[in-house]
Parts: structure tokens; sequence; C-alpha cells
């Protein structure tokens, strides 16, 4: 059986790097994090990649010359890159994927979103970890698909946005783990979010009312947060 996947996260910020590699490694995905061009170039002579998240504004590189650099290198230029930044607008877009990149996220991102489209990425390349996150979660009479995006209530489809399925995915996976209204916002919405924590309390509302006679599956814990009943 050959090496599992490996990917690697290019960020210079600390907190942002490390929380993203954690993600990725719950979600069954080898991550190592470089904070500049220097890091990344020793790592990809060590061990060759199977997929690059590229942040565009590095100390000592721009990240669009970084991709560029991928695209004509032997042994790494059909790695597939998804580009990794604060810079959301059209044009910074069109020059990603113009210059090579297969996919763009913008920050603020969801950590659950970030792991599901890097799995997409290794999928696509034919690379994709075998993991728990490709099986289903149950509780009570509700199921969820995590890497599929999708979920049932009594075998009956449930129409979820996009957050409010992050967040009862990362709910039910860790039933009746308690979860701050902060935690959830950083794992949830992202380490950035500038959203308060009543954020928090509507996508529950939300959630709900679509999961109808099951809404007490995720359970208030007063003075804390929420959790999905063990």
């Amino acid at each position: 059986m050959g090496a599992s996947p490996l990917v690697i996260y290019v960020e210079d910020d600390k907190n942002i790097r490390e929380l993203s590699v954690y993600a990725l490694g719950q979600g069954g995905i080898e991550a190592v994090g470089c904070a500049d061009d220097v890091e990344f170039r020793r790592v990809c002579a060590e061990r060759k990649p199977d997929a690059v998240l590229l942040d565009i504004m590095l100390p000592d590189a721009d990240g669009l010359d970084i991709l560029a650099r991928i695209r004509k290198t032997p042994g790494i230029s059909n790695v597939p890159v998804m580009m990794l930044t604060a810079k959301d607008t059209e044009l910074d877009k069109v020059r990603a994927l113009d210059g090579g990149a297969d996919d763009y996220l913008s920050k603020p991102f969801g950590m659950m979103e970030m792991v599901s489209r890097t799995r997409a990425l290794l999928r696509r390349a034919g690379r994709e970890p075998a993991s728990e996150e490709s099986e289903s979660v149950t509780v009570g009479p509700v199921c969820v698909w995590p890497e599929r995006r999708e979920a049932t209530l009594d075998g009956r489809e449930l129409s979820l946005t996009m957050r409010e399925f992050d967040l009862l995915s990362f709910l039910m996976k860790s039933p009746g783990v308690v979860f701050s209204r902060e935690s959830l916002l950083q794992r949830v919405w992202g380490w950035d979010f500038d959203g308060g924590s009543r954020t928090v309390d509507v996508h529950v509302q939300q959630v709900r009312a679509k999961l109808g006679n099951a809404s007490d599956l995720i359970e208030t814990v007063r003075g804390v947060g929420y959790r999905v009943r063990g």
C-alpha cells in the first residue's frame, strides 16, 4: 500500500496555519504547514505533495509567483493547487485561476468547507485518502455524510444551507461533547469571522426547525453552548 497523500499549506499566520493543519488531520488528511516559500521549497524537496493550499500574500514571495513556479517544475507541475487568501475580488480570482490554480477559497472560510474542497482536489488527482470522513455519521433519526455533504432525517433528505450542514455535521461527529459558541465560530465559520456569537444561536434555531420532531437532537447547555445528545 502506498504512502498516504500529503497536503502542504503555505500560510504565514501561525494561528491560521496550525488550525487548518489540525482540521485537515481530523479529516483524515496528512498535512504539513509552511510559514513561507523557503520552508515550502524545503518540504517539497523532501517529499512531493499531492496537493498544495497556497496563500497569495506571503512575507518572502507572492503566492501567484509560487503557483507559476509549481506549474513549471518537473515532478510537481500537475499537483492540484487551491489558493486561500483574504483577497476576494473577481480580478484576484481570475488571476489565480488563469495562472493554473485548481480552486480558490476566500477568507474567512469554514474549516469543514476547506477540508471538503481539499478532499475534492485529492479525489480529482486520484489521491483521495481512505478515512472515516467518507462514511456516514448517525445520531438518532439523523444521518450525515460529511464528504458527500448530504443529510437525511428518517431516511428523507434534509435541505440544509452550507453553514447549517457544517454546524450539524460538526456537532454530530462528537455526540455528548459540549462546544461553546466561540469554539463553534472558530471551528465552523473560520478563525477571523467577524460576526458575533448570536450567529451560532440563529443557525442552531434554523437547523432545529428543519429537524422538526427531532429538534431536541441539539441540546442547549446553559451558560456554555451546544451539543448533540450522546
